[in-house]
């Protein structure tokens, strides 16, 4: 289930930022490695943020965690996954997938990590530029 990688790159309401239920289940299993950048494109999906894979030269900002303890990965995933709509009834739609990615750190090093990639169609939705949730929706308040 985990290819042997622990980490992961969170890019909406996951990060420290937003202060929600998910963060603090987050805070609890994983440890802060540091704020980090995967490609990809980021829309404005209404109550949340949607990103999707690009082979454009775009990114999206987040932060990325590392797992306290090897032994509880699995758990801890699969209560993610089902706070991310991963496993879903018969007949819902999956929100999201969570892959395998590239994720670069602010001082030039990469690694791998899992991300929740939005699942649906983002036709029609707002870009969001900078790639970064938190700047937008700042941006946004103050505008």
């Amino acid at each position: 289930m985990n290819s042997g990688v622990y980490n992961l790159f969170v890019y909406g309401s996951l990060r420290s930022g937003f202060k929600s239920p998910a963060y603090e289940y987050i805070s609890r299993f994983f440890s802060f490695v540091g704020d980090a950048k995967v490609k990809g494109k980021l829309f404005d999906l209404g109550l949340y943020p949607g990103g999707v894979p690009s082979s454009d030269e775009c990114y999206i900002t987040g932060e990325l965690y590392t797992i306290r303890h090897e032994s509880d990965f699995t758990w801890a995933i699969g209560q993610l996954d089902d706070y991310e709509g991963i496993s879903v009834e018969f007949g819902e739609a999956q929100l999201y997938k969570r892959e395998l990615v590239d994720v670069f750190m602010n001082n030039n090093a990469s690694t791998f990590g899992w991300i929740y990639w939005y699942n649906g169609s983002v036709e029609g939705k707002p870009l969001i530029e900078s790639g970064d949730m938190i700047q937008y929706l700042r941006e946004k308040i103050n505008s």
